[in-house]
C-alpha cells in the first residue's frame, strides 16, 4: 500500500497526470512484486489505508513529505465515485422503518421488511436494515463510507426516505430528525468492528440529558427499530448493530408468501409481524423526542463540521397541508420529494393511486407558497398508458402552469414480483415497453423538460433479479443521454434539462459565465430561475427566485388562522427557494476548486434581491437549511420563523432588520 502511494505522490511531485489506467498498472505491478492478489491493493482500499496512516502514525505520515497541493491531487486520484459528491454536497439517505401505508397503488412492491414501496436490496434500504432502522447509525455507516471514499462530508444533504412521511406519528418524525442531526453534530463514525464510535446524547455542556420517551408508545402499533440502539436515548454501550432483528426469519418469510400470493395486504402484514413484536414495541417508547430537543441540536449543527445544506423527506400530494408544511418546515425540511407518477386522472385511477389531479396542483402551489424544492416522481409505463400518452401526460407536467416541478424522478413502471400489477400482468392488461420504445419515450420527455428543471434519476435502485419484467438495465440513463447526443447533432436539439448540463466535477472558467434569468408563471406565483452558464451552455450554478401573487398568499393566510396558527409568509415577501453552485464538494471554509469558492453564490443572491425590489417587493424570504443559517447571515439575512429573512431599502439594497 506504502509503495503505490509513494508512487503516485513522486508522479504528482513530477507534474504527471495520474488517471484511473495509471493508478490500475501501478496495482497491477505491485500485485506481482509483492506475490498478492491485486484486489488486496485495490482503489477502495489505499484511501482508508492513507487516512489510517496520517490519524494514527503522523511520524510515518510526515516522511512522505505531504503538502497541502500534494494531498489534494492525491485525495482527487484515490477518491471513489467522483460524482457522489460533484453537485457540490455530500448525500446521506436514510430509511424510515417499516410502516403501514395510506396508499394501495398496484405497482408499489410489499416487501414487509421495508417502508412500502421499497425493497431489501435497494443499497440505502440495506443499509438500514442493517442499522435497525436506527437514523443515528445510518448516519454513522455513511459519514464513514464517504469519509473513506475521500468525499468531503461538510456540507451533507440529508433525503429521508420511507413512504408517506406524515403517516408516522409525530413524536417519531422528531425524534427521526434529531437523531440525524446529532449524529452529525457528534461527528459519529462507525469503527472496523461496525459499533458507533459514540454513544448517548448530550447537549451543548456535554452533560447527558435524560430519554425523553419515557411516555408510552405513539400508537397502538408501534413497528420500530428492532432494538434500542446508539442513538436512541436509551442507548447502551453494549449494542451491536450487527445482531439480527428480533423477528423469526421463518415467520417473516411466510408472511411475505402471503403478502405476494395477495392473501395479506401489506398493512396487514406489517401489524401480524411488528405490532405484536415485544422488542420492536419496546423501543418505540424512546423512540420520542421533543421539538425543544430538535430545535437544540439544530443550533448545535449550525457551526457543526458536517452541516446539513438541504434536507429531504417524502411524501404524497394528498398529504400536503398548510399544518403539515408548518411542521415538516419547522423540522428543518427544505425539499419535498413527492409522488405524482401522473397528471392524467385515468391513469391515477387504473394504478389505485387514490389520487386526483386537483389535489396536486394544490400541493403544488402550496409548496411554492412555503418556499420548498419540489422533486417530483413521475412514471412511465404505467396500467392503462401507452408511449404516445405518455408523451403527452410528460409534457403537460412540465410545462403546464399548475405543475412545473424543480426536479423530477422520471422512471419506468417495473414489475415487482409482491406488487399487485403482478395479476393484472398475467391476465394480459399490462406489459412493458420495449426498449426502443422506453427509450425513445425517455429521450422525448427530456427534450421537453425546461431549463429549470432537473432530471435526477431514470430508474429505481431495485436489483435485476426482483424485476419479473420491465427495465434490467442500470445504465438506462447512459443509453438515454448517448442516443440523445447522436440525435442532438443530426437534428440540433438542444437539451436544456439541468443535470445533462451540470459542469460536474470540470473546471470552469468563472469569467465566461454569463447570469441568464428564465422568467415563468404558476398560479401562485411569478418565478425566475437564475443560472450561470458557460458559453457552451452548460451550467454552474442557479437560484430559484419566487414572487407570490398578493392573493394566493391571502388565500394561505386565511386557511392557517382558521387552523390556529399564523402565516409563515406575509404580502410583499418575495421567497429564494434554492441557491446552488456546482462543483466537487469543498470544506466548509477553504477555498475550492470548480465553480465554487467564487462568489457565485452571493451573486445569484444579490441578483434576486434587486428583482425582487424591482417587482414591487419590500422583503424577501430563504428557506435556509439549519447548516446554511450563517452564510445568510453573512449575506445580511436574520432570522425570522421559519425563514431567514432581509429587507429592502428603497436603493434594492439589502437591509437588516
Amino acid at each position: 500500500m506504502e509503495e503505490i502511494i509513494l508512487q503516485i505522490l513522486d508522479a504528482l511531485r513530477r507534474g504527471e497526470t495520474v488517471d484511473d489506467r495509471a493508478l490500475v498498472k501501478l496495482v497491477h505491478v505491485q500485485a506481482r512484486r509483492a506475490g498478492g492478489d491485486k484486489r488486496a491493493f485495490a482503489k477502495r482500499r489505499l484511501l482508508p489505508f492513507y487516512q489510517r496512516v496520517k490519524r494514527e502514525d503522523p511520524e510515518r505520515w510526515a516522511r512522505w513529505g505531504i503538502t497541502p497541493e500534494l494531498e489534494e491531487g492525491l485525495i482527487k486520484v484515490l477518491r471513489m465515485k467522483p460524482r457522489r459528491s460533484a453537485s457540490g454536497v455530500a448525500t446521506i439517505t436514510v430509511i424510515t422503518k417499516p410502516w403501514p401505508c395510506s396508499g394501495s397503488c398496484i405497482f408499489c412492491p410489499s416487501d414487509v421488511r421495508m417502508p412500502k414501496s421499497y425493497l431489501a436490496d435497494e443499497p440505502a434500504c440495506a443499509r438500514a436494515e442493517q442499522a435497525c432502522f436506527d437514523p443515528y447509525l445510518q448516519v454513522s455507516a455513511r459519514l464513514t463510507a464517504l469519509s473513506q471514499m475521500g468525499h468531503a462530508t461538510d456540507k451533507i444533504e440529508l433525503i429521508v426516505l420511507g413512504g408517506t412521511w406524515s403517516d408516522y406519528p409525530a413524536e417519531y418524525q422528531i425524534w427521526f430528525m434529531r437523531e440525524l442531526f446529532r449524529a452529525l453534530n457528534d461527528d459519529a463514525t462507525v469503527g472496523e468492528s461496525g459499533s458507533s464510535a459514540r454513544v448517548g446524547s448530550s447537549d451543548e455542556s456535554g452533560a447527558a440529558f435524560a430519554p425523553s420517551g419515557s411516555s408510552a408508545a405513539p400508537a397502538s402499533f408501534g413497528p420500530v427499530a428492532a432494538s434500542v440502539s446508539p442513538g436512541s436515548s436509551a442507548a447502551s454501550a453494549s449494542f451491536d448493530p450487527a445482531a439480527p432483528a428480533p423477528l423469526d426469519p421463518v415467520a417473516t418469510e411466510a408472511v411475505q408468501r402471503e403478502v405476494t400470493d395477495g392473501r395479506l395486504s401489506y398493512n396487514q402484514a406489517i401489524v401480524q409481524l411488528y405490532g405484536t413484536s415485544t422488542a420492536w414495541q419496546e423501543a418505540a417508547r424512546v423512540q420520542c423526542a421533543t421539538m425543544d430537543e430538535l430545535e437544540r441540536e439544530q443550533r448545535r449543527n449550525e457551526t457543526a463540521r458536517h452541516r446539513v445544506v438541504g434536507l429531504v423527506i417524502e411524501t404524497r400530494p394528498d398529504a400536503i397541508t398548510p399544518e403539515a408544511l408548518m411542521n415538516i418546515r419547522r423540522m428543518g425540511a427544505t425539499k419535498i420529494q413527492m409522488g405524482v407518477q401522473s397528471v392524467d386522472q385515468r391513469v391515477l385511477d387504473a394504478n389505485g393511486r387514490g389520487i386526483r389531479v386537483a389535489q396536486i396542483e394544490r400541493a403544488f402551489s402550496l409548496l411554492r407558497l412555503f418556499g420548498f424544492k419540489i422533486h417530483a416522481h413521475f412514471m412511465v409505463n404505467l396500467l392503462g398508458s401507452t408511449p404516445e400518452a405518455d408523451r403527452l401526460d410528460y409534457q403537460r407536467f412540465v410545462a403546464e402552469l399548475a405543475f412545473q416541478p424543480d426536479e423530477v424522478k422520471l422512471y419506468p413502471c417495473a414489475l415487482i414480483e409482491s406488487s399487485r400489477l403482478r395479476g393484472r400482468y398475467e391476465a394480459g392488461e399490462w406489459r412493458p415497453y420495449t426498449e426502443d420504445e422506453l427509450v425513445g419515450v425517455l429521450i422525448d420527455d427530456v427534450l421537453v423538460t425546461p431549463a429549470y428543471c432537473r432530471v435526477s434519476r431514470m430508474i429505481r435502485d431495485f436489483s435485476s433479479g426482483d424485476i419479473m419484467a420491465g427495465n434490467k438495465k442500470p445504465n438506462l440513463r447512459q443509453m438515454v443521454e448517448s442516443r440523445l447526443r447522436a440525435r442532438s447533432e443530426q437534428t440540433g436539439e438542444r437539451v436544456q434539462e439541468i443535470r445533462f448540463r451540470e459542469i460536474a466535477t470540470s473546471e470552469v472558467d468563472v469569467r465566461a459565465l454569463r447570469l441568464e434569468v428564465v422568467p415563468y408563471e404558476t398560479p401562485a406565483t411569478s418565478e425566475r430561475f437564475l443560472q450561470w452558464v458557460t458559453p457552451e451552455g452548460r451550467i454552474a450554478g442557479f437560484l430559484r427566485l419566487s414572487l407570490p401573487k398578493a392573493a394566493a398568499v391571502e388565500v394561505l393566510a386565511s386557511e392557517l388562522r382558521a387552523a390556529g396558527c399564523e402565516p409563515p409568509v406575509q404580502p410583499g415577501e418575495a421567497m429564494i427557494r434554492e441557491v446552488h453552485v456546482y462543483g466537487m464538494a469543498a470544506r466548509v471554509g477553504e477555498e475550492g476548486g470548480a465553480a465554487q469558492h467564487h462568489g457565485l453564490g452571493s451573486k445569484l443572491v444579490e441578483r434576486a434581491c434587486e428583482l425582487a425590489c424591482e417587482a414591487g417587493y419590500e422583503r424577501i424570504n430563504v428557506i435556509s437549511a439549519v447548516g446554511t443559517r450563517e452564510y445568510y447571515r453573512h449575506l445580511g439575512f436574520y432570522d425570522h420563523g421559519l425563514y431567514q429573512q432581509c429587507k429592502f431599502r428603497t436603493e434594492g439594497m439589502l437591509h437588516h432588520g
